[in-house]
């Protein structure tokens, strides 16, 4: 496995490697926020030690792994959301992305989730995966415009933890093979 880049750089985004100075501004911005989670696979945030706690599991991520997480910024330095692979074995990674509600709609998560799918070849996996909650019909549709195909449909397959106390969901699975 190559290592990647701790910073990427698209047409109009800046993603780089999170650090632990950046902890207030993703809360603030998009890991508080219960509209921006609602279909994430991590609670949100009730306070900025949640966050410290992410960024410390990041910058393992980083030491046990070529990549990890990164926070997306927009050219003029704002923060805008985060993306990243989460390597499950040499060969294969996981994906996804969260932004802020301002964000939303301006095609920043497929372009970073495009740099994401650019970095997994970089670093000589085989195949990323992603799922999404079935009624989260705007993630799907990223998903399949940066080239990832629709595997199933999961049944009681994850609970997610921002949709209240349920039982598990149904999820779209998607898969990218390089």
């Amino acid at each position: 496995m190559k290592s990647g880049p701790e910073k990427i750089e698209t047409a109009r985004l800046l993603l780089r490697k999170p650090r632990a100075s950046d902890a207030q501004a993703v809360f603030d911005r998009y890991a508080a926020d219960r509209e921006v989670t609602r279909y994430l696979s991590w609670p949100t945030h009730r306070s900025v030690a949640d966050t410290l706690a992410f960024l410390s599991w990041s910058d393992s991520e980083w030491q046990r792994w070529p990549a990890g997480p990164f926070l997306v910024f927009a050219r003029d330095g704002k923060l805008l959301g985060s993306t990243g692979l989460s390597y499950k074995t040499s060969s294969r990674a996981v994906t996804g992305y969260a932004f802020a509600r301002d964000a939303w709609g301006h095609g920043y998560a497929t372009e970073s989730l495009q740099a994401m799918v650019e970095l997994g070849r970089e670093t000589g996996i085989e195949q990323l995966e992603a799922i999404c909650h079935v009624d989260h019909r705007h993630s799907a549709r990223v998903l399949e415009k940066c080239g990832f195909r629709q595997e199933e449909v999961r049944r009681n397959h994850f609970a997610f933890p921002n949709l209240g106390p349920q039982k598990k969901s149904e999820v779209f699975s998607y898969v990218l093979t390089f």
